[in-house]
């Protein structure tokens, strides 16, 4: 289907191209000259457009899917084909950034988790504050509800410090049957790896240079990359540790995630309370 503004530019050029009228023009396109006339006459929803650019400016990494979301949760009905349509025409497209093509290989994953609480995946995540001191963020997500457990901000995190945040964690929810995690020293050193022997807990980690196989921490290191520490400037460590654990906050109460039906991380959990895991 040919959209009208493309219509009316193809006829434009071929009547001042070859001197046409109008009449010949759309005849030689095979376009029916009422379409040249034709205006819309589309009311768009009263504060629909005001609150769009609002929710996209609070959130400027948003895509039209998540602002689509977050538009019926407040109650707008709208289709996410008319978000799309609102979202070019106020020229709120997030500029993505191209991917490096990579030779297709076999990916090795874990089957999905079935249940809360079954498995979490941690790693680490670096940045800068604003006088250039470098510091690290410790995050762990459950694998089924995608809730972020804990992001923690320090300068330096090692293995027993590690530990440490993993037992505040079970204090709380219980221990998983599964941790995955990736090679780093912090978790193969010997503090883990006793730790997880004395409460039982499994420990997997990927292959050596294989991201892809702690999926579920990658794309949420992704998310917190892109929609926090890419739009803040870190006064300090403090001011650091304070707007990501905002942002932690946010990320599991309000954010919706379109693989959880649209529903945000606690309310998932919150859905998928009585689950048990068929993990034995």
């Amino acid at each position: 289907m040919v959209r009208p503004a493309a219509f009316r530019l193809a006829v434009g050029l071929v009547m001042k191209e070859f001197d046409l009228s109008l009449r010949r023009a759309c005849r030689v396109l095979g376009f029916n000259r009422s379409s040249w006339h034709y205006q819309s006459r589309r009311v768009e929803p009263k504060g629909l457009v005001a609150r769009l650019r609002a929710l996209a400016s609070k959130r400027p990494r948003w895509g039209y899917r998540m602002l689509h979301l977050m538009l019926r949760r407040e109650g707008h009905a709208v289709n996410h084909k008319r978000v799309y349509r609102l979202y070019k025409m106020e020229g709120l497209a997030v500029r993505q950034k191209l991917r490096k093509r990579m030779a297709a290989i076999a990916r090795t994953v874990l089957p999905a988790p079935s249940a809360p609480n079954e498995r979490w995946s941690m790693d680490f995540v670096s940045d800068v504050t604003a006088t250039g001191r470098r510091f690290r963020i410790f995050a762990v997500v459950d694998d089924f509800t995608r809730e972020v457990l804990t992001l923690v901000v320090d300068t330096s995190i090692g293995g027993l410090r590690v530990c440490r945040e993993l037992a505040l964690i079970a204090a709380v929810r219980g221990l998983p049957q599964l941790i995955v995690m990736d090679n780093g020293p912090e978790f193969t050193g010997k503090a883990l790896d006793a730790w997880a022997y004395q409460v039982g807990v499994k420990l997997h980690f990927i292959r050596p240079g294989k991201p892809v196989e702690n999926a579920y921490v990658e794309s949420f290191n992704g998310k917190l990359r892109n929609e926090c520490l890419n739009q803040h400037w870190f006064l300090d460590l403090d001011d650091a540790r304070r707007i990501i654990e905002e942002w932690r906050i946010d990320f599991n109460e309000v954010r919706p995630h379109s693989s959880l039906d649209g529903m945000t991380p606690r309310e998932y959990a919150a859905a998928n309370a009585g689950l048990t895991s068929q993990v034995a």
